[in-house]
């Protein structure tokens, strides 16, 4: 299982989960477009694409970074295009650009809603369409959405509906965008953790450093992608696969690595459904349901 000389386009990507996934692909020696906004530090949030770059050139693959907002059609255009032109192709589209406000309908003002709509539903049919027909031309082509199953129950919506729909949006790309380019040999699959994933939106957002210490290292989730991307396009699309079953299934069995500090049960995400859970061996709080 390799991705030598192959091209990843990854929007967002200059930290966490997008970043782990390009720098895993990275040590293959892949190439690698890191389209994101971050062309400046930021005071709270690490890494702007320019160090995401530099380290993925340090762990063995090559890379392009490009300023780019995945709200405007104009400026994805000119990201895949340059890809295209500096590395002679796509065969791979990561879409990991995703926004969140876990607020309840009267507390979400709408230029919130029109933002995590944009970025991650309509970012994540954007991306997708515009690297298509690179895609088409690949051996191997997978669009991975980082979006959730569609577990459509009440629970997932009741306290941030507008979050919810963004994110099934995404989940919704899969489910459709997997049949409709199934005879291309195009593999479109989403990609969720079974645990929280300590990246700056859970030390920010989703509990600080209490739920950071329950959750798993970006890793996992780069390791389940690069199994996933790996995998013959043609027998593997339409899935919302889960990390650690992912994983489990390549042979792993010990995920200890994933989270060293942890104490004791670890915190189940966001929108994973009862069912994997009841089927895990892995202690987990569900601090999120």
């Amino acid at each position: 299982m390799s991705l030598s000389g192959k091209t990843l386009f990854i929007s967002g990507g200059s930290r966490g989960i997008g970043l782990a996934i390009a720098l895993r692909a990275a040590r293959d020696g892949a190439n690698i477009t890191i389209a994101a906004k971050t062309a400046e530090p930021h005071p709270k949030l690490p890494g702007t694409i320019y160090s995401a770059a530099e380290e993925i050139e340090k762990a063995g693959g090559k890379a392009l970074p490009v300023v780019c907002d995945i709200r405007e059609e104009a400026q994805v255009a000119e990201a895949v295009a340059k890809t295209v032109e500096r590395f002679g192709g796509i065969d791979i589209c990561i879409n990991n650009a995703s926004a969140i406000q876990l607020t309840g309908t009267l507390e979400t003002d709408m230029k919130r809603f029109d933002l995590m709509h944009q970025i991650n539903t309509r970012g994540t049919f954007l991306v997708s369409k515009l690297c298509i027909p690179h895609l088409k031309k690949a051996a191997n082509p997978h669009i991975l959405n980082l979006a959730p199953p569609l577990d459509m129950a009440a629970k997932w919506f009741r306290n941030h509906v507008a979050y919810t729909i963004a994110k099934f949006g995404m989940s919704m790309c899969t489910l459709g965008m997997s049949a409709e380019f199934a005879r291309d040999g195009i593999a479109v699959n989403s990609l969720w953790p079974l645990t929280a994933i300590d990246t700056a939106a859970v030390r920010n957002l989703l509990g600080g450093a209490s739920v950071a210490a329950m959750s798993r290292s970006a890793d996992i989730m780069a390791d389940a992608a690069h199994a996933i991307v790996n995998r013959p396009a043609g027998e593997a699309t339409g899935n919302f696969y889960i990390d650690e079953e992912v994983l489990r299934a390549e042979g792993v069995t010990d995920f200890s690595v994933y989270a060293p500090g942890a104490k004791g049960p670890l915190a189940g995400d966001f929108f994973v459904p009862d069912a994997v859970f009841e089927r895990t061996d892995t202690k987990v709080s569900r601090v999120f349901s």
